[in-house]
């Protein structure tokens, strides 16, 4: 149990299994500073949810009756007023094809399923304060398998172009996974200078987040599977 002394973080549960629901919503309620605000069923129910009770953080399942996570996903990170809401993907197999669409469709992470209780709180407070989450274990292998065929020379050169040298340099070093600090370090740059860097790369390439970042990295091959 942690003490916080902020507002809790306000979690909406979106899956359609009530097992996983009720045991999500155990761990999350003996939290001090999470507070879990509503469940959904399906990805209808998660959007209707979503713009009731305006959470911090969806914890949002792939397969869903319906409506699944991915068109949720993308409804909720598209509508007006919801904007500040952080989408964390759930999935069960690590070898899940949807998971890179739902990152196209705004998701800010994924998580396995089978993630521990101190992993899956750690990323809900990564998520909420605006950091990108992608399970290392999995993240390099998915996001190529599903982007390395699709990349374009040429197109990804065009897309890039809007960016400095530097920029490029930190872009790749996103797509690895380096935190700012981590980026400032390899860079010789101050976290903030390299924060900004991120930052600007962000509003150039139209990415809402970190995640979004890496996903146009591998697509324009500036990082590769052996990178």
């Amino acid at each position: 149990m942690n003490t916080a002394s902020a507002a809790p973080i306000k979690v909406l549960l979106a899956d359609d299994e009530k097992l996983v629901r009720s045991g999500f919503k155990l761990l999350l309620d003996v939290e001090d500073d999470i507070t879990v605000v509503g469940e959904a069923t399906n990805g209808a129910e998660a959007v209707e949810c979503a713009r009731a009770t305006r959470p911090d953080v969806v914890l949002m399942d792939i397969r869903m009756p319906k409506v699944d996570g991915i068109q949720a996903t993308a409804q909720i990170t598209e509508m007006r007023g919801l904007e500040s809401i952080r989408i964390l993907i759930l999935t069960t197999y690590d070898t899940d094809a949807y998971v890179f669409e739902a990152l196209q469709a705004g998701a800010s992470g994924f998580l396995l399923k089978d993630a521990g209780p101190a992993e899956l709180l750690h990323a809900i407070r990564v998520i909420a304060a605006g950091e990108a989450l992608l399970a290392p274990r999995i993240t390099r292998r998915l996001i190529s398998q599903f982007t390395a065929r699709r990349t374009a020379a040429n197109a990804a050169e065009d897309r890039l172009a809007v960016l400095t040298a530097r920029e490029r340099e930190v872009l790749a070093l996103v797509g690895r996974g380096l935190s700012n600090d981590e980026i400032g370090a390899e860079l010789f740059l101050s976290p903030a200078t390299a924060r900004t860097h991120v930052s600007h790369a962000m509003a150039k390439l139209g990415a809402r987040d970190r995640a979004q970042l890496v996903v146009i990295a591998y697509q324009t091959g500036l990082v590769t599977p052996d990178a």
